[in-house]
């Protein structure tokens, strides 16, 4: 078997002379993994791969391969020129697939940097996300992460284990969390979903968040989010969690997050004017494989939801935002495949309940620490972005306050955009509450953009919208100015 690509995976800002890891799977034709019962927890065959709706947990690794890729980096690059798979294995037992990390990368001079492996059998090569390389330690990093996955205790697939480590160990992700649907645990699932959460949290390394999805009919879904290793779990269809106001109850209380998702959803979706608690809802998952909430089709969204009767009117990302809601905006997953950060959703037959799927969305997340405590404040300042499974560079700031900030200002706004990707982007586009403003067609894979507006009489917010020439998107959080 030959290789049909690779995954590939590196952090996104380093120091100069910062040794570094580089995630690598190599790809081969997707097939449909089986079952077998082991107690041993995590494994690629396992006794989860089957879910009741018809999903089946599949693969695109390579079982084995025994090649060598060539190693190429830009200026600077210091590391290995080649490496070989003979007798690499996979991260699990009795797991012969071809993923590793390429060791001890550095680069010797700042810049965006890249990092390319290439296969000299087949030709095929592959290209990692941008890397900002700079001469002083980084003031914040870049991680990425997924915080809503659903597992075979509800309508999706495999267990927390599972989930947790193929999101670190193949989707070569920063953060993860498991949201699933509350209803569907007991009690004592709870405990068990609260301990394995904890169990994978290794601060400098994996991040993991205790979190789950309130799923209401009436009020839509949430996903909930502690800020410690403790929290009580909250169902729509408990009497003392039923109502929207409990929610926010037990997140003022215990200083969690609350964040609605596929919001512009005809059945699933939220409908703003029940309730918001500003206080505790900051975020909103923009993206999933749902599809986008951000604005209708009819105004240009590309990659609207189509499931479940489609879009309602007046429940868009924008519709809250003209509501005076202030909204950061993350990207998820919502995958019930069992591949948080690398769905294969569109490649198998997908039944009534589960179709007219998108890429998952990942977030972005500027922080100061890769340790929960760090993570939980990026969240909360809405330091975050989101993008369509895409590991892209964005710096969003208004009057040099960042992305997700609320300013005090008069007068015309500074705005600048900087933007990174190993795909050129095809548009850069500012929105000024609601609207989009400008423009511009950069064709570039680094983009530099500064821009000064002059706001309107009231206040006002601004984000930015990006769409690279494969057509996959990233929206930065909002900054809100209001008038001295």
């Amino acid at each position: 078997m030959k290789p049909t690509g690779f995954f590939l995976a590196a952090p996104s800002t380093v120091q100069v002379n910062e040794s570094f890891r580089v995630g690598v799977k190599v790809l081969g034709e997707p097939y449909v993994v089986d079952t077998a019962c082991s107690r041993h927890i995590p494994q690629v065959v396992g006794r989860y791969n089957r879910s009741p709706r018809g999903i089946a947990y599949m693969d695109n690794v390579l079982p084995e391969w025994k090649g060598r890729i060539e190693i190429k980096g830009s200026s600077g690059y210091e590391g290995p020129c080649s490496l070989s798979f003979e007798g690499i294995t996979g991260p699990y037992e009795d797991d012969h697939r071809p993923i590793t990390r390429i060791e001890d990368v550095r680069f010797r001079e700042p810049g965006i940097k890249y990092i390319t492996v290439n296969d000299p059998e087949t030709g095929k090569t592959a290209t990692t996300n941008p890397i900002v390389v700079s001469d002083e330690p980084p003031h914040e990093r870049l991680f990425w992460g997924d915080l809503h996955s659903q597992t075979f205790f509800s309508d999706g697939l495999r267990c927390p284990e599972e989930l947790y480590a193929f999101a670190r160990e193949e989707a070569f992700l920063d953060i993860f969390a498991l949201s699933d649907h509350a209803e569907s645990l007991t009690d004592r699932q709870w405990e068990y979903f609260t301990a394995v959460t904890n169990d994978f949290n290794v601060p400098g390394s994996f991040v993991t968040l205790v979190g789950l999805e309130w799923t209401s009919s009436r009020f839509g879904h949430r996903n909930v989010y502690y800020p410690e290793a403790q929290g009580p779990i909250l169902r729509s269809n408990d009497p003392v969690s039923g109502e929207l106001e409990k929610v926010y109850e037990v997140a003022l209380e215990r200083g969690a997050l609350v964040i609605p998702h596929h919001s512009a959803n005809a059945v699933m979706g939220v409908d703003w004017s029940l309730g918001h608690k500003p206080e505790v809802e900051r975020l909103v998952e923009i993206h999933s494989i749902w599809g986008n909430s951000e604005r209708p089709a009819s105004d240009g969204n590309p990659l609207p939801i189509l499931f479940a009767g489609g879009e309602k009117d007046g429940q868009h990302v924008v519709d809250a935002l003209r509501r005076g809601y202030r909204f950061g905006f993350i990207g998820g997953g919502d995958i019930h495949d069992g591949r948080p950060g690398d769905e294969l959703h569109a490649l198998q037959k997908q039944p009534a309940d589960y179709c007219h799927l998108r890429r998952q969305g990942i977030m972005g997340v500027w922080a100061k620490a890769l340790t929960r405590e760090a993570i939980f404040e990026a969240l909360w300042s809405r330091r975050v972005f989101a993008t369509t499974n895409v590991r892209i560079i964005l710096r969003f700031s208004v009057c040099d306050a960042p992305m997700g900030s609320e300013i005090h200002h008069r007068g015309p706004r500074f705005i600048k955009v900087f933007a990174a990707s190993e795909v050129p982007f095809t548009s850069l586009e500012l929105v000024r509450n609601g609207a989009d403003v400008v423009r511009i067609q950069p064709h570039q894979r680094e983009v530099s953009w500064e821009i000064e507006d002059a706001g309107t009489e009231g206040a006002d917010w601004y984000y930015v919208r990006l769409v690279r020439e494969d057509g996959q998107l990233a929206w930065s959080s909002p900054v809100w100015v209001d008038t001295l």
